[in-house]
């Protein structure tokens, strides 16, 4: 299968108690604090790492707070790389602005969209018209049941009513620009990228995806362009050492990345892989 695009590595900054960690996503629990298993916590700031995605022309990277206590980090992020950056955690209709305005690219939406679980299309429209479409994403992260993905929210411990599906994705992509998408239940496991759902986003999606969990390999980059024809990218987490990781060098990452890169920009590259 050829595509005119390459799938592309998506940098991360995911902030913990105010701090760069790297935590296996189906780990939290607001019951049992004490479940929570963390791979990697940095002596960086989140400012830091930013600075090194800007060195590196890493373009559409996401800063998630996951959790209180982040909005600082998330600030001193974005000023560290004004307008290159999303940031998502806590967004809603009345907030979505204070961070575009704060050098946030773009806000991620995801726990606010569904009340008590419940999708709400009134939410959508609301902080769609906050910011406009462009500056939206939606999190559609998930967790597997059976043979399908259920939406999941607040740190990926609760499962909401939205399937993830191309009916689904349709409709939220009249209202935002761009869908981030964790599969919680690999997310920081380092065993593997969810090979079956990057195959369903690739024939489903209509707009820029990113896709994170399980990545351990830098072949990985050349799987989920293969499995969703290159209408996927790829975000790496613990598998990278500038996270700790053993798996992954973020500078060859970088060099294939550019690679990938000089190939999009040259529209005849018929195969990436």
């Amino acid at each position: 299968m050829t595509t005119s695009r390459c799938s592309l590595f998506r940098p991360c900054i995911d902030l913990h108690h105010g701090q760069v960690k790297q935590i296996v996503g189906g780990t939290f629990s607001d019951k049992s604090p004490e479940a929570l298993r963390t791979n990697f916590v940095a002596r960086q700031s989140a400012g830091e790492f930013a600075r090194i995605y800007k060195e590196h022309h890493l373009e559409g990277g996401h800063v998630i707070k996951l959790g209180p206590g982040n909005d600082e980090a998330a600030l001193e992020a974005l000023s560290a790389w004004p307008g290159r950056l999303q940031v998502g955690g806590g967004i809603n209709g009345a907030n979505a602005k204070y961070w575009i305005d704060a050098g946030a690219s773009k806000v991620i939406v995801t726990s606010y969209l569904f009340p008590e679980g419940k999708f709400s299309l009134e939410r959508l429209k609301a902080v769609s018209s906050a910011v406009g479409k462009d500056q939206l994403v939606v999190d559609v992260s998930c967790r597997r049941r059976g043979d399908q993905w259920l939406v999941a929210m607040n740190k990926w411990q609760d499962i909401t009513d939205m399937t993830v599906s191309k009916e689904s994705l349709d409709m939220l992509s009249e209202y935002c620009s761009e869908f981030l998408i964790h599969a919680a239940d690999v997310e920081g496991l380092c065993q593997g990228i969810d090979e079956a759902l990057v195959q369903k986003l690739g024939t489903w999606v209509t707009i820029p995806t990113t896709y994170a969990g399980g990545a351990k390999d830098i072949s990985d980059l050349s799987l989920v362009d293969k499995l969703s024809d290159g209408r996927v990218d790829l975000t790496y987490g613990s598998a990278l050492d500038i996270f700790g990781g053993s798996q992954v060098k973020f500078n060859d990452l970088v060099k294939e990345n550019s690679l990938r890169q000089a190939k999009n920009k040259d529209r005849s590259a018929a195969n990436c892989t």
